[in-house]
């Protein structure tokens, strides 16, 4: 009921305003609100148009609430306002990105039924779903039962799903072969796709035939063609041919675009050739492309791998004051640099930063930060920085970050040796809560420091525990 009282229409509301009021609310419930509002104008003689429902529907979709945005479509039938195709591909793409592919197909049987006609548009995008799934047996039986026109570009979707398996790789390639005796011409896309697919399986020689053949037979490569080529080059590690391409597209007018820096880039920074990839970021920027969070990344990590921590560094803060936020495996490339290099007050101090600005590891990742932070501790503890490796283990510890057994002696020797057997001790206590068992010279560092300093009865309990330890391993 708050609807009818959200808005105080006039007596002349057109489906433009309406319209315009939906398209600039953000909150697609306050849009609904919008919507239902003017519907209940409908007693002074308004009615939603194509538009106003087309626009409500697509906004809904955007924030899957698939059941209303269907819900519209049934009213859109019950009013006869005529619904088009887009509004369909608007549900379709909606349902493929939040993959439910069984969706989109149950929608897309609905079209004739809601008189709409659907044509090759809407079969190529249930067919595109479907391939995105993974689900090429069904896109082959949906193809015959739905009775998709045999149009080119729904061939060169079947060829991309079976150009994503190494296994159905010689399938496309019969495909492609059989596809002028069945009245289709091949096209840029249909060679881009099979040179992308023979590239990530590492057949490059073949690519590179497939390369020359499209050219001619008047198919000019784009700059997507070139910079699978590229990258498929740049992994096989012909970084010379690689370049030589690049060079040959810009000199064809094709510009190079941030995917195909960002893999030249990549190629020379695993071949240890990261002043070549320097060269090329300064081209790219020259060129007035953007570099992304993959560009930089890719730099940082060749950067330090070839222990050039500085020129890192100055990328790092060349990536923040394009307002790019490092994540966590970014911070990891520049920490284990450190580490290799045995700057481990360096290495903790971005791990404080990394803290500070939020940043944590996703479950993929957890098990290398956790190697990290350990490395990082006993490299401390090695040093001489005791106070600093206990502060980090401490922060590591809040964070649920787990010690291992190297860590927990390198710490507990290290304040023995130093004479503070009270955090020596504090740290043993941890070490046992964590189900880690010390081993005799971590038990003889802490017993004789106590006993040095003539604590004799935490010496005794501390036997007592080592026995008992024992005992429990029996």
């Amino acid at each position: 009921m708050g609807s009818r009282t959200l808005f105080k229409w006039s007596k002349n509301i057109t489906t433009s305003q309406v319209e315009k009021l939906i398209r600039a609310e953000k909150d697609v419930q306050k849009a609904l609100l919008i919507f239902d509002s003017a519907t209940a104008e409908y007693t002074n003689g308004f009615l939603h148009d194509h538009n106003t429902f087309a626009l409500m529907i697509s906004k809904l979709v955007s924030a899957n609430q698939f059941r209303s945005a269907e819900a519209l479509l049934g009213r859109m039938k019950e009013e006869k306002c005529k619904i088009t195709e887009d509004i369909f591909l608007s549900l379709f793409r909606g349902f493929g990105r939040v993959h439910r592919p069984s969706d989109a197909i149950r929608v897309f049987q609905k079209m004739e039924d809601l008189q709409c006609k659907p044509t090759s548009k809407s079969y190529i995008t249930i067919l595109s779903i479907l391939v995105e799934e993974n689900q090429l047996k069904m896109a082959f039986r949906y193809m015959k039962e739905m009775g998709i026109p045999p149009v080119l570009a729904s061939l060169n979707i079947l060829l991309k799903a079976l150009c994503k398996k190494n296994e159905t790789m010689d399938a496309a390639l019969q495909m492609f072969r059989e596809m002028p005796s069945r009245g289709f011409t091949p096209d840029s896309y249909t060679y881009g796709t099979l040179i992308n697919g023979l590239c990530r399986f590492g057949k490059v020689g073949d690519a590179k035939e497939l390369f020359k053949e499209m050219e001619t037979k008047g198919c000019p490569p784009t700059v997507v063609t070139y910079t699978n080529l590229i990258h498929g080059l740049c992994q096989s590690n012909n970084l010379d041919e690689a370049m030589r391409l690049f060079e040959e597209m810009t000199s064809k007018g094709i510009s190079p675009n941030v995917f195909t820096y960002s893999s030249l880039m990549d190629g020379f920074c695993k071949g240890r050739r990261s002043s070549v990839a320097m060269e090329l970021l300064h081209r790219m920027i020259s060129k007035g492309h953007s570099p992304n969070m993959v560009t930089y990344s890719t730099l940082i990590h060749g950067l330090c791998k070839d222990g050039k921590l500085r020129e890192s560094l100055e990328i790092l803060d060349r990536m923040k004051l394009q307002g790019l936020k490092p994540d966590a495996g970014l911070y990891r490339k520049i920490i284990t640099g450190f580490c290799d290099v045995c700057k481990f007050q360096e290495a903790a101090n971005f791990i404080d930063e990394m803290v500070l600005e939020g940043v944590t590891p996703n479950r993929l990742t957890w098990g290398l930060h956790v190697k990290v932070h350990n490395t990082v501790v006993q490299g401390l503890c090695t040093n001489g920085s005791l106070d600093r490796a206990f502060r980090l283990f401490l922060g590591s510890r809040t964070r649920g970050i787990t010690t291992n057994l190297e860590t927990f002696e390198s710490l507990v020797k290290c304040f023995c040796k130093k004479g503070d057997v009270h955090k020596a001790a504090r740290i043993v206590d941890e070490m046992v809560l964590d189900g880690c068992v010390p081993d005799e010279e971590t038990w003889r560092f802490v017993v004789d420091g106590l006993w040095d300093r003539r604590k004799v009865s935490e010496a005794v309990e501390l036997l007592q525990a080592e026995l008992m330890s024992e005992l429990l391993e029996l």
